[in-house]
């Protein structure tokens, strides 16, 4: 089936949304997502439903059927792989690589695609921490992980993995130092939205609304900052 580049984009958006909120996914939400009007997405989801990748339910929203997820599914591995392979074979930081695989992922072969994953010993992750889809394109497993948001002054977490759509909000944690992996210890969550926390004996204050884009694991009792930084 060939697809344009933009219904690959519709896809895998309602996969990214279906992950984070469930189904259905609503016309408004995708329209966010990639950033269209409301007609323009009406009129992308008929296409999609007339081909058989989503279902459509009046008032209610979009869902993708199994050949959808499984067109979804193709393309987020694509993405997360060119991401891999863009900073850890050609040095380009993770705060950069998103723009670069957007473009790329549509365009590259199945042969060039086993190749990237040989190269990188078939990660598990990308360099933000979100999962890359095996070569089966079997359903992710479902997401473990909380906000740091949601935690208490006392817990130690692990950094799971980080939002990877803002270029500034990366920047801003790569100087905090959170990235996937790295220890954080709960300081203090103040009323007025700021979180506190510890990273190697220093502390950093996050605004509430970046610390509820960071998804983070417990730690382990017997985990220093140093293991956590190497088990990413």
């Amino acid at each position: 089936m060939m697809l344009s580049d933009a219904m690959e984009d519709y896809l895998k958006a309602i996969y990214r949304l279906q992950s984070e909120t469930g189904t259905p996914v609503s016309t408004s939400a995708i329209a966010e997502e990639v950033e269209k009007t409301a007609p323009t997405v009406t009129s992308m989801v008929q296409n999609l439903a007339e081909r058989g990748l989503v279902e459509r339910e009046k008032y209610k929203g979009v869902e993708l059927t199994p050949e959808g997820e499984t067109v979804a599914l193709e393309v987020v591995r694509h993405h997360r792989l060119l991401e891999a392979y863009l900073t850890e074979q050609l040095d380009y930081s993770w705060v950069d690589v998103h723009e670069e695989a957007d473009t790329l992922e549509h365009h590259i072969s199945e042969e060039f695609e086993q190749r990237v994953a040989e190269m990188l010993g078939d990660p598990d992750v990308d360099p933000h921490g979100d999962p890359i889809p095996g070569a089966d394109l079997r359903p992710l497993d479902g997401d473990e992980t909380t906000p740091l948001s949601d935690h208490d002054a006392g817990d130690r977490v692990v950094v799971s993995r980080v939002r990877d759509r803002d270029e500034a909000e990366l920047a801003y944690l790569d100087d905090a130092g959170i990235r996937p992996g790295t220890v954080v210890d709960v300081v203090n969550v103040a009323p007025f939205g700021m979180v506190t926390v510890r990273i190697d004996g220093d502390e950093q204050s996050l605004p509430e609304a970046v610390a509820r884009t960071i998804r983070v694991r417990p730690a382990r009792a017997d985990r220093t900052p140093t293991e956590g930084v190497s088990d990413a």
